[in-house]
């Protein structure tokens, strides 16, 4: 009799996964954001959660849980109940960057999260501010060689892509810079434009719209060619660092065991969106580009960036502290 009890007690978990999963959504979903409002994080919970509320007829919540270089925010995903209710809008920094950063990490990119989609990839932007009396790449050096203390420069947490990026660069360019990290790009960016710290290299989306008015002046893109909506800025490489190329993604995660009936559904609809036109033309304006990823695409990928941040992060000799 044992087996045949066994046999049924999983027919009736199954049987409520399959009524669970056809009764999904019922109630809002909540995006977490392991950064501060903002940062390009921020934005592309956004603009996928408006048009996935409308797709599935719920309301979706952008709820910001920064610190820690977002692994609070990512330990809350984790250690969510896995329903399909709570999803994580997360930034390939923090995903693949920090198991190489902390040894400790309470969360694994891999056994405590199931991929969803991917919706944008985003090559960074030198960002200066506007109160910098310097307008290339080749002025920012001289003038960080000359600057007592050198460069500060920010980013969004210790051990972040922004981090890596500007150690790369100090090293390309032989010259000492001084991290500043923030929590989240939001408070970077105001801190940038109050010339409290010299330059951000970050994605577009969060400072693109501050290049038309000066506060921010954009010396160059890490991308292998120029973006169309930055078209008088130039690539590391015509600035004069050939081979600084630095590139974030941003993907959908869900908590491991979501059930895969709702991962399906959810990683479909995001691809509507990722594939519209008004998404495109929204990401293109921000200066990256709209990318979807399926679930075990990004699976894959995802193990392929862990292995390439490390050599990266290993090589740098980057530290979390």
């Amino acid at each position: 009799m044992q087996p045949i009890r066994r046999l049924l007690a999983a027919g009736l978990v199954l049987a409520a996964s399959a009524a669970s999963a056809d009764t999904w959504p019922s109630r809002p979903i909540t995006f977490v954001v392991p950064t501060a409002p903002a940062g390009s994080t921020d934005i592309m919970a956004r603009l996928v959660g408006e048009p996935l509320q409308r797709a599935l007829g719920q309301p979706v919540v952008v709820d910001n849980k920064p610190g820690a270089s977002g692994n609070i925010g990512a330990e809350w995903v984790a250690r969510a109940a896995p329903d399909g209710y709570t999803l994580l809008m997360q930034y390939s920094g923090y995903h693949v960057g920090n198991p190489s950063l902390y040894p400790n990490l309470k969360w694994s990119p891999t056994r405590d999260f199931v991929p969803v989609a991917m919706v944008m990839r985003a090559p960074h932007v030198v960002a200066v501010s506007g109160k910098l009396p310097v307008n290339s790449m080749k002025e920012l050096i001289e003038y960080g060689k000359k600057k007592e203390g050198g460069l500060f420069y920010a980013s969004s947490g210790n051990g972040s892509i922004q981090h890596i990026a500007g150690e790369l660069l100090s090293r390309q360019s032989k010259q000492a810079m001084t991290h500043v990290p923030y929590k989240g790009s939001g408070p970077a960016i105001n801190d940038l434009i109050s010339g409290n710290v010299d330059m951000f290299i970050t994605t577009p989306p969060s400072v693109i719209g501050h290049f038309a008015t000066g506060r921010i002046k954009a010396l160059a893109y890490t991308g292998s060619k120029r973006h169309p909506s930055m078209p008088d800025v130039p690539t590391a490489a015509e600035a004069g660092l050939p081979g600084y190329e630095v590139e974030s993604w941003f993907a959908v995660f869900a908590p491991a065991k979501t059930p895969p009936e709702v991962v399906a559904r959810l990683s479909a609809e995001i691809r509507k969106i990722v594939e519209s036109e008004s998404f495109r033309k929204k990401v293109d304006e921000q200066g990256a580009f709209a990318t979807y990823m399926d679930s075990p695409t990004l699976a894959k990928f995802v193990d392929q960036e862990l292995a390439a941040w490390s050599k990266v992060i290993k090589s740098a000799d980057i530290k979390p502290d």
